[in-house]
């Protein structure tokens, strides 16, 4: 019973990588680790996923340079996730069209969080599990029953 969301992290820090994908896979995503973002972009141009994390500073092309590459073919979900934490980071981060920017150190629960956040948004966007109205519940047994409405 997964959620069936593939997601790709490239980040050259294999602890944190790992962290991720343990953190994601344990709540049912699909996730494919890369070391460099060069090597996410190549698989993603053959292979694309639902959400893409990236940390900016990697050998080869950094996390700016491979959101805008993907950004210019799809509007898949992108979270930078950096030790670059400036004001100027964070809204080059933003401005080249990444959807969230999270800085190290960080908690890998609150990352998935904002991954199901992000999925929940466009579940709702596309009308997919929007809440419906649901029957009036039957009284417990406490309760007497409501008098039907006349006419």
């Amino acid at each position: 019973m997964g959620n069936e969301r593939r997601v790709y992290i490239a980040d050259d820090d294999d602890n944190i990588r790992e962290a991720i994908q343990t953190f994601l896979e344990n709540d049912g995503y699909a996730v494919t680790a890369f070391a460099t973002g060069d090597a996410l972009l190549a698989r993603f141009a053959t292979d694309p996923c639902d959400l893409v994390i990236l940390d900016v500073m990697m050998p080869g092309s950094n996390g700016f340079a491979v959101c805008k590459a993907i950004r210019a073919t799809s509007a898949v979900p992108i979270i930078m996730l950096t030790a670059r934490d400036t004001d100027l980071d964070y809204a080059t981060g933003l401005s080249i069209g990444s959807d969230d920017y999270f800085t190290k150190p960080f908690s890998p629960m609150s990352l998935v969080m904002r991954v199901k956040a992000m999925f929940r948004r466009i579940d709702l966007d596309r009308g997919v599990g929007a809440v419906e109205a649901q029957p009036e519940a039957a009284p417990g047994p406490d309760e007497s029953p409501r008098p039907a409405a006349s006419s």
